[in-house]
């Protein structure tokens, strides 16, 4: 071709067209013959299947759902307790000696919320196939767990003085038996209906209440010198409901009492019911560790497939060089 025709503006832009043409059929081996060479992949087989186990996943949602409404009710039950008894405006009174801890309502508040928020992150979580909140759930079981774990280690080395603390508490409880009715419902059904005691560790204990207390004659209250109706046998107690007023006088009889008291019992208890007791916390301590098991797996293997997404997406993945 001599200068004429390359000056030529047609056959510059045939020229130009024909380049354009080569670069978008991809024939490389023309436009750049020293480059190397590409062949473009096309996949034929079937998609590579997910990584995600649906048994595992379903299971925890299953699971975590059910722990999630178990929460919701056991909050709405704390919540209604504590507006029954008019909770938010004795605040203060709740707060004087410490009765607060010992609160039931209160008890059921915290757990159901605490619930809810470990549910809600099972369940989303798993669903969702989120790694933050399957973190989040099983770290926290983790924390629980190990918590439980310390817990019981220090009562086991420091029994003799988790039990001189356990017994000043309870001592408080009884002082504050008249001034909450869900601690007054709960002291009840210890004493009547689960250990047949009366006191902490004798039904002398009752003395220290100012409703009990045999000073409180002088005011006319007609349970001084007595006990609750709830440390009455379970014979005189349907015939006679004041079976425990004046059984605090020096001379009086005490055989339609129950006279021992709650924390011996609960000793008694513990150690005729040590097998089952120790069952039920070595499965709860393993459906701890199977659902940190079952969380964790779940997210490594989502993880683990939004590898195989990412890899595949690459846009180098379309070719190989030959």
């Amino acid at each position: 071709m001599d200068e004429t025709q390359r000056c030529n503006p047609i056959n510059r832009i045939q020229s130009s067209r024909r380049l354009t043409s080569l670069a978008t059929t991809g024939d490389s081996d023309t436009l750049f013959p020293m480059a190397p060479r590409f062949h473009r992949i096309v996949r034929k087989t079937r998609r590579d299947g997910s990584e995600v186990s649906p048994w595992i996943k379903y299971l925890i949602f299953g699971f975590n759902i059910l722990f999630w409404i178990l929460g919701l009710m056991i909050t709405v039950i704390g919540i209604y307790a504590w507006i029954e008894k008019d909770a938010f405006d004795n605040f203060g009174r709740l707060t004087t000696g410490g009765t607060l801890l010992f609160d039931p309502s209160l008890f059921f508040v915290l757990v159901g919320v605490f619930m809810c928020f470990i549910g809600f992150a099972g369940c989303v979580g798993s669903l969702r196939e989120n790694t933050c909140l399957l973190l989040f759930f099983s770290f926290s079981l983790a924390v629980i767990f190990f918590s439980q774990l310390a817990f019981g280690t220090m009562v086991f080395i420091y029994r003799e003085k988790v039990k001189r603390e356990g017994e000043k508490q309870l001592m408080i409880m009884i002082q504050s038996y008249r001034d909450d009715p869900d601690l007054n419902n709960m002291i009840d059904w210890i004493q009547r209906s689960w250990l047949h005691c009366c006191g902490v560790n004798h039904y002398r204990n009752w003395e220290s209440n100012i409703y009990f207390n045999c000073s409180s004659k002088s005011v006319g209250s007609i349970e001084a010198c007595g006990v609750p109706a709830s440390c009455c046998r379970t014979e005189y107690f349907h015939n006679n409901k004041h079976c425990g007023y004046g059984t605090l006088e020096p001379l009086a009889g005490t055989h339609m009492i129950y006279t021992e008291g709650c924390l011996p019992k609960a000793s008694q208890w513990f150690e005729r019911n040590i097998v089952s007791v120790a069952i039920i916390i070595v499965i709860f301590a393993v459906l701890q560790i199977v659902n940190i098991c079952f969380a964790q797996n779940l997210r490594n293997d989502i993880l683990v497939q939004k590898a195989k997404w990412t890899w595949h997406t690459h846009p180098l993945m379309n070719y190989h060089r030959y």
